[in-house]
């Protein structure tokens, strides 16, 4: 199986937005996707963007490859640490998932927030979600922690 890394482009955007629905379903929250893909794409190609993404393509058959997987991320700033990444979503559709994909991805990332000197990585993970909690223990440096509440306003019904 070939696998190569990239950057997202604009072109991938319908693809992205299709295995994010994948891991919506995942999650048991189907209805919860509620972007459509003019303000997904503009979010992150238009003249502002504020999110970026690597994707991970498999080669199907000689010269036809496929977006497997992708990780989402976007810069935050704690007043207590600086820049940090956060890690939106690192998906990898149902069929390739354990085959490496994810590892490779979560890689590139830590990569890219040295390289950029960001203090470290940010992400959420569902406290039921197995896979993966085993998945993220693998790296060296994870710690979950279970004090901090998800606290939020859905402005999305307010126009």
């Amino acid at each position: 199986m070939k696998v190569s890394l990239r950057q997202a482009e604009e072109s991938d955007c319908p693809r992205l937005l299709e295995l994010i629905r994948e891991l919506a379903e995942y999650e048991k929250a189907p209805e919860a996707v509620t972007v459509d893909i003019h303000h997904f794409t503009e979010s992150g190609f238009g003249e502002k963007p504020v999110w970026w993404a690597w994707v991970a393509e498999v080669e199907e058959e000689p010269g036809k490859s496929i977006i497997a997987g992708f990780a989402l991320y976007y810069i935050r700033y704690s007043t207590w640490k600086g820049q940090q990444m956060y890690l939106e979503d690192i998906i990898v559709t149902e069929k390739m998932r354990g085959k490496g994909l994810g590892t490779l991805l979560f890689e590139k990332l830590i990569s890219i927030c040295q390289h950029s000197r960001f203090q470290g990585i940010r992400w959420q993970v569902l406290d039921w979600n197995a896979p993966a909690i085993r998945f993220y223990e693998k790296f060296e440096g994870v710690s979950f922690d279970g004090e901090w509440l998800n606290v939020g306003i859905d402005m999305s019904g307010n126009k």
